[in-house]
């Protein structure tokens, strides 16, 4: 790839990650859409792409450095403004994430083969995330629970909806919010919990998928890890403008705020699909 390539790929994936459409499924169809030479299933690719979701968590951290600040006070030190609280939510935040993690390592190689290098099943997804998306703002429950208020239960349905991210198309933060919704969050506090599940998911997976980067040794690891350096900035930057973007959103809009990011996965997702077809 190329820098400029890259430059425009993080921009995309800082945007994507956290509006609920779908980073990975637009890291899979654009790239294609536009004719580059990109091997989507080459080892260093998706290493690539979790590079850029390193500057997405740190985006997040940033972000919502506060949350994490309390957390840690109050699980080691038992100090903070309502440490019993904070460790309610935090130990919340743990249980949200792990059947992604579970499911994750079981199945990642059978997904990547499967969606990587076949992008009508991420613009197939990404209408389905588009009719989740809809169909949530008519079917929910919101604004009858506080975040406070989630059980371990309610957690782990969250994380649950969450695993269905795993497919190229359907948006991490999108179906976790629908998982708020449907447990009793408002927009903004589900979008609150859905950002905090997603930071330590990320960064798991950057300890996990990065160091294969260094793996191209003698096949040109030097400008690959460059190229991913620039892309975590550019995507970290992208992502916290995003972040700040949707928060102030959800907090001035209660009612069907989803249906704006529906209608354009619905739309883009037929769009790039007739275009797939047609070439």
């Amino acid at each position: 790839m190329t820098l400029v390539q890259v430059i425009l790929l993080a921009l995309l994936q800082g945007v994507t990650e956290l509006f609920p459409i779908s980073s990975l499924g637009h890291a899979v169809i654009v790239p294609d859409l536009l004719n580059w030479r990109v091997d989507q299933e080459a080892d260093w690719f998706l290493p690539l792409l979790v590079v850029m979701h390193l500057g997405t968590a740190g985006a997040l951290l940033l972000f919502f450095w506060r949350d994490w600040l309390d957390f840690a006070k109050a699980v080691l030190l038992n100090q903070g403004p309502r440490p019993a609280q904070e460790r309610r939510l935090f130990w919340r935040v743990v249980v949200a994430t792990i059947p992604a993690v579970i499911v994750g390592a079981i199945f990642e190689k059978v997904l990547k083969e499967f969606a990587f290098g076949r992008p009508w099943v991420a613009c197939v997804f990404l209408m389905v995330n588009g009719g989740v998306l809809f169909l949530a703002e008519r079917m929910s429950r919101a604004g009858s629970k506080g975040i406070d208020d989630l059980t371990v239960l309610d957690a782990v349905a969250i994380g649950a909806w969450q695993c269905a991210a795993l497919i190229p198309g359907i948006s991490r933060s999108g179906v976790t919010m629908v998982g708020g919704f449907r447990a009793g969050l408002n927009h903004a506090d589900a979008a609150r919990f859905s950002f905090l599940t997603a930071t330590p998911i990320i960064l798991g997976a950057g300890v996990l998928e990065a160091p294969k980067l260094l793996k191209h040794g003698a096949a040109g690891a030097a400008p690959m890890l460059s190229l991913a350096l620039v892309a975590g900035l550019v995507a970290g930057i992208a992502a916290f403008l995003s972040l700040w973007a949707i928060m102030r959103w959800f907090k001035t809009h209660e009612v069907k705020a989803l249906d704006p990011f529906a209608y354009y996965c619905l739309a883009a997702g037929a769009l790039f699909l007739l275009v797939e077809i047609a070439a």
